[in-house]
């Protein structure tokens, strides 16, 4: 279902001139923060220095509060990278389509450790509010499953960390602030053409 839902709203935002494609990042890996660390640093670039450390920051919160394991982080692959939903390559930004599988009290737990002014290309509350109102079905979903560095039943978590390492590592990384577009129903296309607006900037000039 997410495959269908993300090529439904690349093909309606491709009907407008908006080429999306999946697409993946050095610093998006199975190691999370600890990897997006690692590449900061042998970037060596004085402007994603003080981004790069604040990111860090909220993203160790948020593992330990999701009681993911650091130390897994650090034995983890480095070279298996995490897709994107979507990226607008001339202008780098990540677009990720969220089914309801992404609204859940892991995931309300992540948003709340946000930063206020956090740089991210979407609304917040708005999708924390959408965490409280589905968590009661969504919390449901997958739940037995292992995850690494969550152990069992860390799925939702885990999804929860990774969403978080997408927020945060983008902007961290020198990209735009991504751009979150929630598709609770699972309707690509209807959801884009929800939040049309908020991607009319990357449509050609």
């Amino acid at each position: 279902m997410g495959a269908e839902m993300r090529s439904a709203f690349a093909e309606a935002a491709a009907a407008d001139g908006i080429v999306l494609e999946r697409t993946s990042f050095d610093w998006l890996c199975e190691q999370g923060h600890v990897g997006l660390e690692r590449v900061a640093r042998a970037r060596r670039d004085p402007a994603i220095v003080a981004p790069a450390i604040a990111a860090l920051a909220v993203l160790g919160r948020i593992l330990a509060h999701l009681r993911g394991d650091v130390t897994v982080l650090h034995a983890a692959r480095g070279n298996l990278l995490l897709p994107c939903d979507l990226v607008h390559g001339p202008t780098g930004t990540i677009v990720e389509v969220d089914g309801p599988e992404h609204f859940t009290s892991a995931r309300l737990a992540a948003l709340e450790l946000y930063p206020s002014g956090a740089p991210v290309g979407f609304a917040i509350a708005e999708h924390a509010a959408l965490c409280r109102d589905l968590r009661g079905r969504t919390d449901l979903l997958s739940r037995g499953l292992p995850a690494k560095a969550f152990g069992f039943g860390g799925v939702l978590r885990q999804r929860a960390y990774h969403d978080a390492l997408r927020d945060l590592g983008a902007p961290a990384m020198g990209l735009p602030p991504l751009v979150r577009i929630a598709a609770a129903d699972a309707d690509g296309a209807a959801a884009y053409a929800r939040h049309r607006d908020a991607l009319a900037a990357l449509a050609p000039r």
